[in-house]
């Protein structure tokens, strides 16, 4: 068990206490026998030591971000009242291309137990927005739509689960808007990608895509590892497509 904490240790900063840190003690407990949620307030107590006596420490690790990214994605998941299991598919091959297979298998273990308890999203989006940069809420948003497109079917309730985490996180609706669209075929999507109507000019349609390009630029959450570059990689290319697509559509 010694080992297991002290990967968790490594890898994480605001999450490590906190409703996002006792969802992770809950879920060890699930699966660790004779293991209680209050040794691993202890062993929290003990790294929060550790990092006080460390002032080069960073306030968000990369192990922030998965640790949010998981109980996060337990949220989603559940909010049309099934686990559906292409959405953990989903889950774990991001985790397995983002972490690598042995991080990854030890990260689902977490989240197997994690999925079995009630979470606020609210209480854990507070303290998630209380330390992670904007750049980095935006790249928990993407995942999460991610994961509700997995099973192909997107309910309503998933929709207003990760529209009430967007809102929690302080993520304004034209970005909600923008990142949605990323995922869903409608005639105006490349316009929502820019935050943009059909209505703008071409001057602002080409303002429109140099701020979105600059706002979801790879290297905004470059602090939190190649891993997650990769993924930003992803929201910068749909940026690029939507513009594309424009300007074809307008022989600009």
């Amino acid at each position: 068990m010694g080992n297991f904490t002290k990967w968790l240790g490594a890898g994480l900063g605001f999450t490590f206490g906190g409703p996002i840190g006792a969802a992770i003690g809950f879920a060890i407990g699930s699966f660790v026998d004779g293991f209680s949620e209050d040794e691993f307030k202890q062993e929290q107590i003990d790294y929060k030591k550790e990092r006080r006596n460390n002032r080069n420490h960073s306030n968000t690790k990369s192990g922030d971000f998965e640790m949010s990214l998981l109980v996060l994605s337990s949220i989603v998941i559940k909010s049309d009242g099934r686990i559906d299991q292409r959405e953990l598919d989903f889950v774990r091959t991001h985790f397995v291309n983002m972490y690598g297979k042995e991080r990854a298998n030890s990260a689902f273990k977490l989240f197997n137990g994690i999925i079995k308890k009630q979470i606020s999203a609210r209480q854990v989006c507070i303290q998630i927005r209380e330390h992670m940069s904007h750049a980095s809420r935006l790249q928990l948003l993407h995942f999460l739509f991610g994961i509700a497109k997995a099973d192909e079917f997107v309910t309503e309730n998933e929709v207003e689960e990760i529209r009430k985490i967007s809102g929690y996180l302080y993520i304004n609706q034209n970005d909600f808007e923008s990142i949605k669209a990323m995922f869903y075929n409608s005639s105006d999507a490349a316009y929502k990608i820019l935050e943009i109507t059909k209505s703008a000019t071409d001057e602002e349609v080409k303002k429109a895509y140099r701020r979105m390009a600059k706002k979801y630029h790879p290297d905004k959450v470059q602090d939190l590892g190649e891993e997650h570059v990769k993924g930003a990689k992803e929201k910068f290319q749909n940026i690029q497509s939507a513009y594309e697509k424009i300007k074809k559509e307008r022989g600009l």
